[in-house]
């Protein structure tokens, strides 16, 4: 291991004497927040970039391993919702003194769980909105509004987001979604790190093709 030191995911500050940049599964309080691994906030607190988070709603943001996730990013969840199926879209429910009871949950069009995959890079200022679904590999633009599921391995930019390109080709997406190299152990990984940042993709694709076939 470099300098021998060896990773840690239950560090808070991955560099040494730097406090905007913190692994974010050992800082986290809520719940219904799920995050692997050794992803990454460009910030000091991570919770504060998700909003609208109400515990009565029961809805989960699940984040998997090694992502990296820019500053400014703000996972927007369900709590955030008005009644759009009514004349008025105002919360009457959630204000002193109106006479209102909340709303049933499917006058609310809740989406569910927040679900972000593996190796995902969210670029600053994204906003990732209730219920979606990021695949593993993908990477959000800056500035980014994503409304809809974003398949692995696809770039998406823009608002509302769309579709940049896919990173790799088809052969290669599926040999990563079954390589899964984020749940190998801290040593092995360490030891493909030479595979993981080789932009010669034929030569990946052969190195991935003898690992699987090795297991």
């Amino acid at each position: 291991m470099k300098n021998g030191k060896c990773p840690d995911p239950n560090t808070i500050h991955p560099i040494a004497g730097y406090d905007k940049e913190i692994y974010v599964k050992p800082t986290i309080k809520n719940e219904n927040i799920i995050v692997g691994d050794f992803t990454y906030i460009a910030d000091s607190d991570f919770e504060f970039h998700v909003t609208h988070h109400y515990p009565w709603l029961g809805d989960k943001l699940i984040i998997g391993k090694f992502c990296q996730i820019a500053a400014g990013v703000e996972f927007v969840m369900n709590g955030a919702n008005h009644q759009m199926n009514a004349v008025s879209t105002f919360p009457f429910y959630t204000l002193e003194g109106w006479n209102m009871n909340p709303p049933e949950t499917e006058d609310l069009q809740l989406r569910g769980d927040t679900v972000i995959g593996n190796d995902v890079w969210i670029g600053q200022n994204a906003t990732i909105l209730p219920g979606v679904k990021i695949g593993n590999g993908a990477i959000i633009g800056a500035n980014s509004v994503v409304g809809s599921d974003v398949e692995a391995y696809t770039i998406v930019a823009g608002n509302p987001a769309r579709i940049i390109r896919k990173r790799f080709d088809d052969d290669l997406i599926k040999l990563m979604l079954e390589w899964k190299w984020w749940d190998y152990s801290i040593e092995e990984i360490d030891g493909i790190i030479p595979i993981l940042t080789n932009s010669n993709l034929d030569e990946v694709k052969s190195k991935i093709k003898s690992l699987l076939k090795a297991k």
